[in-house]
């Protein structure tokens, strides 16, 4: 009996999850379970989920656990409690990145049998003291722009892994060239591409830029919104959106949520959790109604929860500069 392909290899536009004339808008929540949500993550999955409600659209909720090292015990369950006590609900069941392995596998396979991507053996420590001298990088500052050592060092992974030893990445071989795209909130973005990203890690797990591209494209996404820390990833995705002839959704990138000194919110900023705040008695509407009014969607001291905010949503009136929460404050919403 032959085998079942995965909707992204057929050539049914439906099927493919291709937009069709009249179809309505599909946007995703998609948490990682490596620790709890915080403010910035309800932030986020918030207008996600209120652009796509007002559009009358519908909207997944997929749980990003491919970082295995990473991902914790219970987190999954804690992130689907935190986002029903935030009152954002989703269409469908929930949706697990891991199940999707024969789907990743195969747009991996598709690259590598077109010449488009390569193995690499090379570990982090050799890619640091064999890149370049430091320069101006768009790449985030925990990621070393690969120098391309091992382009054309291997004919295929399992010689990499016979002669070297060690198992070996997968990596997509780029041309230089920028992926410029629109971005619905900050406008023309030049899309800067650096190094020949990966694909697949050592320990065969797809990359988190293959397995979004591939899940977003079989699930039909035509919107994802989420916080301007990823932008560096958006022409990396494009591209892989271009390789394989799918249509990739639009972008809006937010700024952060970050502490009084400027950085993204973290433990120096005092215990931000949801769990947290749910500890403590404060409920859903404080939460939302606070995030609302920090995004400018409604006036400070105001309880809202998601439904309320719906019919004056417009994505226009969030501010363009990071947000500040003030970590001195014991609860949102409470002064």
């Amino acid at each position: 009996m032959e085998q079942e392909k995965d909707p992204i290899y057929s050539n049914d536009p439906e099927e493919k999850g291709e937009r069709l004339p009249g179809s309505l808008p599909i946007g995703r929540l998609a948490p990682s379970p490596t620790g709890v949500l915080h403010l910035g993550n309800a932030r986020s999955f918030l207008i996600a989920w209120l652009s796509i409600r007002q559009q009358g659209g519908r909207i997944l909720l997929r749980i990003e656990d491919l970082d295995g090292p990473r991902v914790r015990k219970g987190a999954t369950e804690a992130a689907i409690e935190d986002l029903q006590w935030l009152g954002l609900d989703w269409d469908g069941e929930v949706l697990i990145q891991s199940h999707f392995r024969e789907r990743h596998d195969q747009a991996l396979e598709d690259l590598v049998s077109r010449g488009l991507a390569y193995p690499c053996t090379c570990t982090r420590s050799e890619i640091e003291s064999a890149a370049s001298a430091p320069h101006e990088s768009n790449l985030p500052s925990s990621e070393t722009v690969y120098p391309g050592t091992c382009r054309d060092r291997w004919s295929s992974v399992e010689e990499a892994r016979r002669v070297s030893g060690r198992e070996a990445a997968i990596r997509l071989r780029l041309e230089g060239s920028p992926i410029p795209f629109e971005d619905r909130f900050r406008g023309s973005e030049p899309g800067h591409l650096e190094g020949d990203f990966v694909l697949r890690k050592r320990d065969g797990t797809p990359s988190y830029q293959l397995a979004v591209v591939a899940d977003d494209a079989a699930d039909g996404i035509t919107e994802v919104i989420r916080a301007d820390d990823l932008i560096p990833s958006t022409p990396r995705q494009l591209l892989l959106y271009r390789l394989f002839g799918w249509q990739p959704p639009s972008f809006a990138h937010l700024p952060l949520l970050v502490g009084p000194d400027g950085l993204r919110l973290a433990k120096r900023h005092g215990d931000t959790s949801l769990a947290h705040y749910r500890s403590q008695g404060v409920t859903p509407d404080e939460v939302v109604g606070t995030l609302a009014s920090l995004s400018g969607l409604v006036g400070p001291g105001l309880k809202r929860m998601p439904e309320d905010l719906i019919d004056d949503f417009d994505l226009g009136r969030i501010g363009k500069d990071p947000l500040i929460w003030d970590g001195t404050r014991q609860v949102p919403g409470r002064d």
